[in-house]
């Protein structure tokens, strides 16, 4: 007999990934997924995990204190963990993806979360089904970071580019979209072309800010200067906050500036401990609501 799960607030939709440390020493979990659900339970959601991931995968730490009691993790297994590695080189940051767990279809829904006000579509690996948006397009707010149906593996497992083929299809039925401007390869045009087929769009650019577009109108808006332990997780958690904001009715230029101040206090400190604490919210003038 199937256990019934809670119900949520906030469903974000994705892999988890183990992320492989540079010394070799093991990994440190990651991806949207994760970011993204523990920063919604920050802001006091009730979250909701739906993931997919090999025997090695351990839910455990999202039942943990401080955010366990607001957090399930529905997780398909199968014969693997969606597994990336970072090396960096003279020339740069390169990423590979060495393992890549199931992918995520609309028939995976558990029956309590057809209903959730606010989903997150976050793919990391290509790994979720485009048809989620329709999905849940015109019942809920659906906010996408389609990082990872812009991206690909080729055979060296080295992570590069690829056109987002459904994004002409899938924006106009998004309620706001986060990316960065490296997931854009720097194209701009490409960024104010999609602005003006969905009703949000948010270009990230590091600690410059970045570029909120309404109905297609740019509105600039700055990060803070913060010395950077690890930037992993902080466009998450941008999208995040922005969309918890977005979602509750804040104006959205000071949606996108709380989550900007956000991110930015993240990235001085490493691993889960970028989550959101209570000093972050405070300084950021987040309302608890």
């Amino acid at each position: 007999m199937r256990r019934a799960l809670p119900s949520c607030e906030y469903l974000v939709i994705g892999h988890v990934t183990h992320d492989l440390r540079p010394d070799g020493t093991g990994y440190t979990m990651g991806g949207t997924a994760t970011y993204a659900g523990l920063v919604a339970a920050a802001l006091g959601r009730r979250v909701g995990i739906l993931t997919s991931a090999g025997d090695d995968f351990d839910p455990a730490p999202f039942a943990a204190p401080p955010f366990g009691e607001r957090m399930t993790v529905q997780c398909y297994r199968g014969p693997h963990t969606t597994t990336f590695e970072n090396r960096y080189t003279p020339e740069g940051r390169l990423q590979l993806l060495h393992r890549t767990a199931m992918p995520l279809t609309p028939d995976m829904i558990p029956p309590e979360w057809r209903s959730v006000p606010l989903v997150h579509i976050g793919p990391v690996a290509g790994e979720c089904a485009p048809e989620w948006v329709s999905f849940f397009a015109g019942r809920a707010f659906v906010g996408l970071t389609p990082q990872g149906w812009m991206r690909q593996r080729d055979a060296a497992d080295r992570v590069v580019p690829r056109p987002w083929l459904e994004a002409e299809a899938l924006l106009p039925l998004a309620s706001a979209v986060v990316l960065s401007l490296e997931d854009l390869r720097g194209d701009r045009a490409l960024a104010e072309r999609w602005a003006h087929l969905t009703r949000y769009l948010v270009v990230t650019d590091g600690y410059m800010g970045g570029t909120l577009y309404c109905d297609g109108r740019p509105y600039l808006f700055p990060a803070l200067r913060v010395p950077e332990l690890d930037p992993t997780g902080a466009g998450d958690i941008f999208a995040a906050t922005f969309f918890c904001a977005l979602a509750e009715g804040t104006d959205p230029r000071l949606a996108a500036h709380l989550a900007a101040c956000i991110a930015s206090r993240s990235i001085g400190r490493v691993g889960w401990d970028s989550i959101p604490t209570a000093e972050d919210l405070e300084i950021c003038n987040w309302d608890w609501r």
